[in-house]
């Protein structure tokens, strides 16, 4: 078994964590972010002596951001329960520039009275920006919660419309 660390990045959405075990990434979390806790994270690893799947990582955010990529190719281990990881699943399908409802998620599942449970899984998601909760919106097209807070969900939102992605203030 790998030992669990974490290494932080900067982007223009602020500061980012990553968290590997090793060989994959378990979480990504953005500044105040929601439904995490650092005592899961273990030891912090600078970039240079962090894991090759965090500087692989790095890069392939670095060209998000850029708009110059739209998906990841990464080894990613997220813990949650069954429900969870089908949700997540269906996140990762959801193309770039793209945004589906909660409401569609769970039609996809077969399971479309499970909108609110959906939902839930999609708050749960240890993966954002990589697993894109920030694509999923309310029935009636508005932006709904996100752990790193409703800013950076239409920032991320604009840049896969092709805007430019300045940094947050402060």
């Amino acid at each position: 078994m790998t030992d669990t660390t974490h290494t932080f990045l900067d982007s223009p959405l602020g500061p980012l964590t990553l968290v590997t075990d090793g060989a994959a990434l378990t979480g990504l979390y953005l500044a105040e972010h929601r439904r995490t806790s650092p005592d899961h994270w273990g030891p912090r690893r600078d970039r240079e002596q962090a894991p090759a799947v965090v500087e692989e990582a790095a890069v392939q955010l670095d060209a998000y951001f850029a708009g110059e990529r739209g998906d990841f190719t990464l080894p990613l281990a997220p813990s949650g329960t069954v429900f969870q990881q089908a949700v997540w699943a269906l996140l990762r399908e959801i193309p770039h520039g793209e945004t589906r409802t909660y409401g569609a998620i769970a039609a996809a599942l077969d399971r479309p009275g499970a909108s609110r449970a959906v939902g839930l899984a999609v708050g749960r998601n240890p993966l954002s920006i990589i697993v894109p909760c920030h694509r999923v919106i309310g029935a009636d097209g508005s932006l709904t919660g996100y752990g790193g807070g409703l800013e950076r969900k239409e920032r991320l939102l604009a840049l896969e419309r092709g805007e430019a992605l300045l940094p947050l203030d402060g």
